[in-house]
């Protein structure tokens, strides 16, 4: 009799390996593995307290543009907030927060920043806001000519004194290829965070990854179709939706990858402060962390103008495109681009989260809130979801393991449990007659034309 079992749960071992290859649309729910991970501990969220992000920027949007310059979140953890008078100064320490007395208002910073914007396009440079030092920060990479770098620090010379020009090491490029948890004939990207309009789920990554209609797989085979871009924005903006072939995310759609078989749980999504620190999370450069140092930054890509954008210290390279922003367990932002390594270091934007949601109409699938309960519909705001903690003391999330599962058991290890082979069997030999069948019959052309353009370019 035991002998019988283990040739059955032989069976279902080998049944359940090509299972994984038709399934494979449907498991990858997660970013990229990468390479590193971190604490598995984690510092919960405290939805009841205020945040220091979220009372930094409610008071400077009560005093308004015009007696502020931004707001961003101190060494000690505390919310700073740049005022342009005295009496500004003194209602943001009545209600606890930290003043800064600055010359230049957010009116004239975004003053400058539209004037640059006005200025004939210059491939390599990039500009934000800098809340910090009071300036307008224009950056130019190695590719940007000395003629044209001439003549735009012309052009801010004219905007004001407060519009400070810098050279950026290397070239600012979108972060693609080079890595291959999904792969298309438009390049390959990293799987950024799991989304559903209610009725289907989609990966939501990067705009410039692939057009609509771009068809994407996790193998440089063709073999294990994910399932087809269908709505997205690049330039201009740069996010994109991939709908699975299977329809569904399944389980672990909650969890972002961070390498080593482990996981963050994503619990909602909020726009970044600056100042905060976060995690990044990709298919080349695996697991990497660093500070949010402006928002609303414009790059100037070879393929065309991003705007929005968060610019981070976090470093990136190609293959990390799509991949995730988060910190505290809270979707931030998509991985759009950058310049330099995570050998030398340099700066990376990313597409906040919050407006591609908007803008594609669905929602972040997350988990359920600590303490029980049903997952949140929609996302929560930023002031619900930030901890008013030191930037150092910021941790990923709460861990998980990348397999979903209960007791966090892999599809593996359930299927090949003895007291589940016939169930397990049942399961497997429906799924793959189903399966094989839709999948060839849907996925044979697109198999064929991107073998076709991996051997031509990749091979």
């Amino acid at each position: 009799m035991r002998h019988a079992r283990r040739r059955v749960v032989r069976r279902v071992t080998r049944l359940t390996a090509v299972a994984g290859l038709l399934l494979g649309g449907a498991m990858v729910t997660q970013a990229a593995m990468a390479s590193e991970a971190p604490g598995t501990s984690a510092v919960p969220l405290r939805a009841a307290t205020p945040s220091a992000a979220g009372m930094g920027a409610d008071l400077a949007s009560r005093l308004g543009t015009a007696r502020t310059a931004g707001s961003w979140i101190g060494a000690d953890g505390r919310p700073v907030v740049a005022v342009t008078d005295e009496g500004a100064a003194a209602e943001v320490r009545r209600a606890g927060a930290e003043p800064k007395v600055v010359r230049h208002s957010m009116n004239e910073l975004k003053a400058a920043a539209a004037g640059l914007r006005a200025a004939p396009r210059v491939a390599g440079t990039a500009w934000a806001l800098d809340y910090r030092t009071n300036r307008v920060v224009v950056q130019g990479d190695s590719s940007v000519s000395a003629g044209d770098w001439a003549r735009l620090t012309r052009v801010a010379d004219r905007l004001g004194t407060f519009v400070h020009m810098e050279r950026a090491q290397g070239r600012f490029t979108t972060r693609l290829n080079g890595a291959q948890p999904i792969l298309s004939t438009g390049g390959r990207c990293s799987a950024g965070f799991n989304v559903t309009d209610g009725r289907g789920d989609f990966i939501l990554t990067a705009g410039h990854c692939g057009p609509t209609g771009s068809t994407w797989f996790a193998d440089n085979q063709g073999n294990q179709q994910l399932g087809r871009t269908v709505a997205g924005s690049f330039p201009g903006s740069d996010f994109s939706l991939v709908q699975y072939a299977s329809g569904r995310a399944g389980d672990g759609a909650d969890v972002v990858a961070i390498g080593g078989g482990k996981g963050v749980r994503i619990t909602g999504a909020a726009d970044p402060s600056v100042g905060q620190r976060v995690f990044r999370s990709g298919s080349t450069s695996g697991l990497r962390d660093g500070q949010v140092t402006g928002l609303n930054a414009t790059v100037n890509y070879p393929e065309g103008t991003v705007t929005g954008l968060i610019q981070t210290t976090v470093c990136a390279e190609p293959g990390d495109s799509g991949g995730p922003l988060f910190s505290e367990g809270v979707a931030l932002g998509v991985t759009s681009g950058g310049s330099g390594d995570c050998k030398t270091g340099g700066t990376t934007f990313f597409q906040p989260v919050t407006k591609a949601l908007s803008a594609l109409g669905v929602r972040l699938i997350v988990s359920a809130p600590q303490g029980g309960g049903a997952a949140p519909s929609a996302a929560p705001s930023a002031s619900a979801t930030h901890s008013a903690i030191a930037p150092g003391a910021v941790s990923p999330g709460s861990s998980a393991p990348v397999a979903g599962g209960a007791n966090g058991s892999t599809l593996v290890s359930r299927l090949t449990d003895p007291r589940n082979v016939g169930p397990g069997l049942l399961v497997i030999a429906g799924s793959l007659i189903a399966l094989v069948a839709t999948r060839y019959i849907r996925a044979e052309q697109d198999r064929k034309a991107y073998q076709r353009y991996y051997s031509a370019t990749w091979g």
